[in-house]
């Protein structure tokens, strides 16, 4: 996202971090938040797989004469 703005990764980080300490919280993510973000990138990773498979059955099953 950064990029697209026009902007470097590490100013972005910058960014947040300092938003993070204007509103009083610890900069950076917290524990929780990082476990929750794991899991979530492991059902991503789930869902492509998943997404992968249907994709393969509907175009073998599509190219069954019947």
């Amino acid at each position: 996202m950064a990029e697209q703005l026009g902007y470097g990764v590490e100013s972005m980080r910058l960014w947040v971090r300092q938003a993070d300490i204007d509103d009083g919280h610890e900069p950076g993510v917290s524990t929780d938040e990082a476990a929750r973000v794991r899991e979530l990138e492991q059902e991503v990773r789930e869902l492509r797989r998943a997404n992968e498979i249907l994709k393969r059955a509907a175009n073998f099953f599509g190219s069954v004469p019947r």
